[in-house]
């Protein structure tokens, strides 16, 4: 208890005595309280390995009317701050001595009691308030994080993530739907790219299909565009544009937590190249250059989060059934950003991964002339979908992986045809056949047909 406390009054001092930065001063008393994390050690991008981010001396400070301190300081790490609709208690990760696990707590701000809300052995990490006192975080799973969902209380997590590689909550949007960050292509090694998926698991998508270098540190915005950091600087995807859209923002790198002060104002954590250490800034589009706002050489500062009430996510009712499988219906395979000769998609495979990481085939099924298919596919594993020609020859295969839950009946516009499109206003040929869905659980493996 003894070395936690200097510890925690040692960071204190390092940002909020003499050290501190006059700039804080300045443009700190202009914003309102905000909680922000304190590590020397930070790379953001660990967890996609299932790696740890923070050096063991991390640890959530708030900033205030009365200065900065540590919120927790008989913990030995915290970090993740996400704070609750009302403005009143905030979720955080921690670790209470060095050698325990990641957990995910909860603390009042009125009364300080942090209280325990998951209890599995892996590290748990990257909370976020839902409706109806929920949460969502990142539970550790061998060497990745899958996604999942509980109750405050305490109750069985539900996994919304079914792929092999790692998953980390970004935010809850306004719609209800949680926005993730995985790697692209989805459930495979790649650079990290942003999606979208409901609070039961189901509808996963990818947020755009311009799928650039690298995406991440998504938020969304009071305007309800997401605004991400890219290679490049920051970006944002706006309703009306199917390719996201740069921001002139200050060159360097950018890290997890832009939060938006005031429409088109932002405190986010940069640093000029990455050589250097994280620290907030004030940034404002239009402006070239960032305003310092909570900075110390060798420390990095991440991570800042409003202490301020917001407004509560739309809630959506669950369409899922208690069925062992999922149907899975395609509109029109050539509605496509790839460009397929008329007539020239025959028939469909489906391919799953299991735990070793071997791709088996569960079942081929004909595609009709529009370009429409409906089969049955198995719930809460990794699928892939390849399109083949007359003669068999693939035609284009996914790079990655999604998943159907349990129950789920998902119609699509097309293969990889983007979020954005809108289907035709035809009955699929596929329908006037049969309402029957081909199986490709892996049960058995259908004949490929033909038109």
């Amino acid at each position: 208890m003894l070395l936690r406390s200097i510890v925690a009054c040692a960071l204190l001092l390092l940002l909020g005595g003499p050290a501190r930065p006059a700039t804080e001063i300045a443009h700190g008393s202009e914003l309102p309280p905000f909680l922000y994390t304190v590590a020397k050690t930070y790379n953001p991008l660990a967890w996609m390995h299932g790696a740890e981010r923070f050096s063991s001396d991390a640890a959530i400070f708030i900033s205030d009317k009365n200065g900065q301190h540590v919120v927790v300081p008989d913990f030995a790490t915290s970090a993740d701050p996400s704070v609750s609709f009302d403005g009143q208690r905030v979720l955080f990760a921690g670790k209470i001595h060095p050698g325990d696990s990641w957990k995910i707590w909860e603390i009042s701000l009125t009364d300080g009691r942090p209280r325990q809300v998951t209890n599995a052995v892996e590290d748990s990490i990257r909370p976020f308030y839902l409706p109806d006192d929920r949460v969502v975080y990142a539970r550790k799973s061998g060497q990745r994080y899958v996604i999942e969902i509980a109750d405050l209380s305490g109750t069985k997590p539900l996994p919304l993530t079914y792929i092999p590689t790692s998953a980390i909550p970004a935010d809850v949007l306004r719609d209800g739907r949680i926005l993730f960050e995985s790697a692209y292509p989805l459930g495979v090694d790649g650079n990290p790219e942003i999606y979208a998926v409901y609070s039961d698991g189901s509808g996963i998508e990818s947020y755009r299909c311009d799928h650039g270098p690298s995406r991440q540190s998504a938020r969304q915005s009071s305007s309800g565009d997401i605004i991400f950091a890219t290679a490049h600087g920051l970006a944002k995807f706006t309703s009306a544009r199917a390719q996201q859209v740069s921001l002139s923002s200050p060159a360097g790198e950018y890290a997890d937590g832009p939060t938006e002060i005031a429409a088109g104002d932002w405190l986010v954590p940069w640093r000029s190249d990455a050589k250097q250490t994280f620290h907030l800034v004030r940034w404002s589009q239009g402006l070239p250059h960032p305003q310092p706002v909570v900075a110390q050489n060798g420390v990095n500062i991440v991570q800042p989060t409003l202490l301020t009430e917001r407004t509560v996510p739309n809630r959506h009712p669950s369409g899922l059934h208690d069925w062992s499988n999922a149907n899975l219906l395609c509109l029109n395979a050539y509605t496509s950003k790839y460009q397929f000769a008329p007539g020239s998609i025959h028939a469909v495979k489906l391919y799953t991964r299991d735990t070793a990481g071997n791709t088996r085939l569960l079942g081929t099924a004909p595609v009709e002339r529009d370009g429409s298919f409906f089969v049955q596919v198995p719930a809460d594993q990794p699928l892939q979908i390849e399109l083949l020609d007359a003669a068999g020859r693939t035609l284009k295969r996914e790079s990655g992986f999604f998943w159907m839950r349990r129950g789920e009946q998902r119609g699509c516009v097309g293969c990889h045809a983007g979020p954005e499109t809108a289907p035709e206003n035809a009955i699929p040929m596929v329908l006037l056949k049969s309402t029957t869905p081909v199986d490709m659980t892996g049960a058995t493996v259908q004949s490929a047909g033909g038109h």
